[in-house]
């Protein structure tokens, strides 16, 4: 699984919840440079739509 977790040479958003009483983990990584890591349920889906609202596809590889 450790091919799945986004890089700089591959940007992108993982998320995993091994279990329904364990937490939720997430990682982005944009082409822009940005990062970020969120554990929690909460904390993750607010990771999952910063990153879709301002980042990947939200904006061409110049990162404007």
């Amino acid at each position: 699984m450790v091919d799945l977790i986004p890089t700089p040479d591959r940007p992108g958003l993982h998320v995993s919840k091994p279990s329904p009483n364990a937490p939720a983990t997430g990682s982005a990584v944009c082409h822009c440079g940005a990062k970020a890591t969120a554990t929690g349920d909460s904390q993750v889906k607010a990771l999952v739509e910063g990153y879709t609202a301002n980042h990947g596809s939200a904006h061409g590889r110049t990162g404007r």
